[in-house]
């Protein structure tokens, strides 16, 4: 008996839920017409489905993401950083829970060494044709981040080809889904050829046509449900091809899946936080009083003598009257977390110099967390510098003296501030700045 395999893929959804009706649809329609003709079907995910910027994925903690995967039929997946660092222990930890499908991750343990319940370094699928379709499956190694949540990250290719080893005598077909990026997934197919098939995330790259590395074939379907990959793998002849269906030709689904979903988010966070008193501007490009205030509630939350952010991550005004949960999701959307750094004077006045940069505030930044538009301006709290000379809380700064520096956590990964790479630097994991913002008043409304 003969059959094609079909694997569809998605990956680095990040929670835009606008395409996923017709995601969804498609799945099912080609899922049945595949069964019809005694072929197989795989659906599966490439990790990073959660982004907590959504109001959706943050009021259920990740949850609903896995329940829209079922209602889809998916058979595995992986997970994303996304999933590993945006969630607390226990969130990752209960996150799976119930899904319907297999995930497969090979390099994820607490810090006594043991998998969570739901994960799996490799699954076997079984075809009616007796078919042994292999899955193995990976996640980045943002180690730092993964260890401050209580779990750690292996190394990522040796975890899969230590995978491969135990099934590539059990197996016709082996998958790796993997959550590395492009350049490791290239570096995997070449130290691991028994791999048959490679979808890759991560760096949200994309493969029209699929790409041959070695014999290896390569699949990617970009990012934001924008396309579904489609792998099909004729068993008798020993050929596989790769191409992209593109969502937005798809038939349209008239009605607003998208908003619905919003407001299930908006029900999720309806706690009260504080009643303000007036309106405070969102401000990209100059100095404003909720700026102030946020800088002050992260060097209250740190004890850091200063602060430096850019305005470009307040995406909303705070309201005068009630401010929810939802609110302040709204206000700060962004998967960030708060940084301390400790650094000389000297050492602080550069970073301060190089924060003047007149091209940052127009900069429109992707990624790195950031769910805004525009980096804005810098803004610097506790810390200015005047006829020449470096003030710390009114201070002079000394040169050799250390001091505490709060600030987000995507200005140290090494693109605005290079030395904030290699300085050593305390993460407050899972606070991001929403929480710690909302804290701050939410502290001063019950005193």
């Amino acid at each position: 008996m003969s059959e094609t395999i079909h694997i569809y893929h998605t990956n680095d959804v990040h929670s835009h839920f606008t395409n996923w009706p017709r995601i969804k649809a498609f799945l099912a329609e080609h899922k049945r017409w595949h069964e019809e003709e005694g072929d197989v079907c795989l659906i599966l995910d490439i990790g990073d489905h959660v982004d907590r910027s959504h109001p959706f994925s943050e009021g259920t903690a990740g949850k609903g993401n896995v329940q829209l995967l079922n209602e889809a039929q998916y058979d595995a997946v992986t997970i994303g950083n996304n999933e590993g660092i945006t969630l607390s222990k226990d969130e990752l930890t209960e996150l799976y829970v119930q899904a319907d499908f297999n995930v497969v991750v090979s390099n994820l343990f607490d810090l006594q060494g043991q998998r969570p319940d739901w994960a799996e370094p490799y699954h076997i699928f079984l075809t009616a044709s007796g078919k042994r379709i292999g899955l193995v499956g990976a996640t980045a190694e943002f180690t730092p981040f993964y260890r401050k949540l209580g779990w750690q990250v292996t190394n990522a290719k040796e975890s899969i080809v230590e995978a491969v080893d135990q099934i590539k005598n059990k197996t016709d077909l082996i998958i790796c889904l993997s959550h590395l990026g492009i350049k490791e997934d290239e570096l995997l197919a070449t130290l691991c050829p028994d791999i048959d098939i490679i979808l890759g995330a991560h760096t949200h790259h994309v493969f029209h046509e699929g790409k041959w590395q070695d014999d290896t074939l390569l699949g990617a379907a970009g990012k934001f449900g924008m396309f579904i990959g489609h792998i099909t793998v004729d068993t008798v002849f020993g050929k596989s091809s790769a191409q992209l269906v593109e969502v937005s030709q798809l038939p349209e689904i008239e009605y607003r899946f998208d908003e619905w979903l919003v407001e299930q988010g908006k029900l999720q966070m309806n706690e009260l936080i504080f009643t303000s008193d007036k309106t405070l501007k969102a401000e990209w490009f100059k100095d404003s009083t909720l700026a102030t205030l946020f800088g002050q509630a992260l060097i209250d939350f740190s004890e850091a003598d200063c602060a430096l952010f850019n305005a470009g991550i307040f995406m909303e005004d705070m309201q005068q009257g009630a401010m929810t949960r939802y609110d302040f999701h709204k206000m700060l959307p962004h998967p960030i977390n708060p940084c301390l750094i400790e650094l000389s004077g000297a050492e602080l006045k550069e970073i301060y110099l190089q924060s003047l940069n007149s091209e940052w505030p127009q900069l429109e930044l992707k990624g790195m967390g950031f769910r805004g538009v525009v980096f804005g301006k810098m803004i610097h709290l506790n810390m200015k510098i005047v006829d020449h000379r470096f003030y710390i809380n009114e201070q002079l700064a000394v040169a050799d003296h250390t001091y505490r520096l709060i600030t987000l956590d995507m200005l140290t990964f090494g693109y605005f501030f290079p030395s904030l790479k290699r300085a050593s630097k305390t993460y407050f994991m899972p606070e991001f700045l929403r929480d710690v913002f909302s804290q701050f008043f939410y502290s001063k409304a019950v005193k």
